[in-house]
C-alpha cells in the first residue's frame, strides 16, 4: 500500500470515527432530552428523601440536619421520613453551623425519628383539615372522569362565598389547609380538590399532567359543585401548577367566568418554557435543551415519546399573552428565591396588568413555602385581600338591588 492510499485510509478511519461519535452524542442528546420530557408530564410516584438526618435528641426537642438549602429555611414544616411512614414537625433553625443545621421537633406524629437517617421537607404543615378545629365536610366533585374527593371547611356564617384551592404538581389539597383559616376569617367557604392523576381524583387516560391544559376541567366541575351547594361568589386559588390550572380555568370557561371575583395565586407556574430552561440549568443540562423538550412535548410526535394524548401547546398556557382576557383582581405572591418557579412569569404577568394584579414580593422563601417563611405577612395578606373582595361584591349586591 502506498503511502498515499494509507493516508487516505486513515482519514476515512477518522472520518467514520467522528460520525459514529457525532452520531452516539445526537442519540445520547435525544435521549436525555425525551428522560426530561417524560419527567416533567409523568406524575410522582415516589418522593426523593433529600435531607440527611445527622442526630436526633428527643429530650431537648431538637434534631440535626446536614446543611442544604432546604434544611436551613426558616420556619415551620412537615417532614416525612422513612419512605413516608414517619411524620413529624419542625420548628425554626436554632443552629445553622457550616456542615449541619440544628431545628426545633414541634412534634413527632408518628414512625421513629431518632432512627431515620433521611428524611424531606415538607411546607404542608398540618395532616388534615381536623386539625384546624373547624368544622369540616368530606365531599365529592363529579368531574368527567369520576368523583374527586374534596374537602369543605364551612365559613363561620353561612355565606354564598366560597374559595376554590388548586394545589401544585406533585403535592395534594392538603398544601392549601394553609389558606383556610384566612379565608374563614374573612368570611368564605374553601373547597379544596383534588384533580386528574394527583394521586386521589381519577386518572385520565394516558395518566400523564397537562400542565394545566387538561386539568382546567376539573376546576370547573368544582365551580359546578360550589354553585349547586349554594355559591354566589367565587375566588379561585393555585399553587404553583394549580396556578396555571387556575388561570387555563379562567381563560377557557365561560361558566367559572361567570361566578369568579377574583384569582389568588401562590408561587405560580406562569411560563412553563421558562421554567424549564430554569430547571434545565439547574440540573446542569446543556445551553438549549430545555427548549428541546418543549418541542418534544409539543410536537406530533409526543405521545409515542412521553405518553401524551395530545401534545401540550405552550402558546396557549401563556397567560401572559393573554393577559387583556382577565376581568378580576388578582392577589400573586411569589419569592425571589423560589428555586424552583423562577418570579419572572410572575414579574412579566405583573406588569402586564397593574391594574389587577397585587404583586406581592417575597425574598428568602422557597417554593410555596411563603407562609411557612413568613405566616404573618402571608396569613395578613389573604385574609385582608378576601376581606376587600367580600366588601366588593356586598357593595354590587347593594347596586343591584338599587337598581332593581
Amino acid at each position: 500500500m502506498s503511502r498515499r492510499e494509507s493516508t487516505a485510509r486513515m482519514i476515512g478511519i477518522a472520518a467514520g470515527a467522528s460520525a459514529l461519535l457525532i452520531a452516539g452524542v445526537a442519540a445520547l442528546t435525544a435521549a436525555v432530552t425525551v428522560r426530561f420530557a417524560r419527567k416533567v408530564v409523568i406524575p410522582i410516584s415516589t418522593r426523593e428523601e433529600d435531607v440527611r438526618v445527622i442526630g436526633v435528641d428527643l429530650a431537648s426537642g431538637a434534631i440535626t440536619l446536614a446543611t442544604s438549602d432546604e434544611a436551613r429555611m426558616s420556619g415551620r414544616y412537615g417532614f416525612w421520613f422513612d419512605r413516608d411512614a414517619g411524620h413529624a414537625r419542625l420548628g425554626d433553625v436554632i443552629d445553622d453551623e457550616h456542615r449541619t443545621v440544628r431545628r426545633r421537633i414541634e412534634s413527632v406524629d408518628f414512625g421513629r425519628l431518632e432512627r431515620t437517617s433521611r428524611g424531606r421537607m415538607n411546607a404542608s404543615f398540618h395532616l388534615g383539615p381536623w386539625e384546624l378545629g373547624h368544622p369540616y365536610e368530606n365531599v365529592v366533585v363529579e368531574t368527567s372522569l369520576g368523583p374527586a374527593p374534596a374537602w369543605l371547611v364551612p365559613a363561620e356564617s353561612p355565606s354564598g362565598r366560597w374559595v376554590i384551592q388548586v394545589h401544585g404538581r406533585g403535592a395534594t389539597r392538603h398544601e392549601a389547609l394553609r389558606a383556610v383559616e384566612p379565608a374563614r376569617e374573612a368570611g368564605w367557604n374553601s373547597l379544596l380538590i383534588s384533580y386528574r392523576n394527583d394521586g386521589e381524583a381519577p386518572e385520565s387516560e394516558d395518566r400523564r399532567y397537562g400542565l394545566g391544559g387538561t386539568e382546567w376541567a376539573d376546576v370547573v366541575a368544582a365551580v359546578q359543585f360550589a354553585v349547586d351547594h349554594g355559591a354566589q361568589h367565587v375566588v379561585l386559588m393555585g399553587w404553583s401548577m394549580g396556578g396555571s390550572i387556575v388561570l387555563q380555568a379562567v381563560l377557557r370557561s365561560a361558566a367559572v367566568r361567570e361566578r369568579l371575583v377574583g384569582i389568588m395565586l401562590d408561587s405560580p407556574a406562569i411560563d412553563w418554557v421558562d421554567i424549564l430552561r430554569f430547571q434545565g440549568r439547574a440540573s446542569r443540562l446543556p445551553n438549549g435543551m430545555a427548549d428541546a423538550v418543549a418541542r418534544v412535548l409539543g410536537g406530533p410526535f409526543s405521545g409515542g415519546l412521553t405518553g401524551l394524548a395530545a401534545p401540550i401547546t405552550f402558546a396557549e398556557l401563556d397567560p401572559v399573552a393573554r393577559a387583556e382576557e382577565f376581568a378580576v383582581p388578582i392577589l400573586l405572591m411569589h419569592s425571589v428565591d423560589d428555586g424552583l418557579v423562577p418570579i419572572d412569569g410572575s414579574r412579566r404577568f405583573a406588569a402586564a396588568r397593574p391594574d389587577l394584579i397585587e404583586f406581592e414580593v417575597f425574598e428568602g422563601a422557597r417554593h410555596t413555602k411563603l407562609w411557612n417563611h413568613d405566616p404573618e405577612r402571608w396569613t395578613n395578606l389573604i385574609a385582608g385581600w378576601l376581606a376587600r373582595r367580600a366588601e366588593g361584591v356586598e357593595r354590587l349586591g347593594d347596586e343591584a338591588q338599587i337598581v332593581g
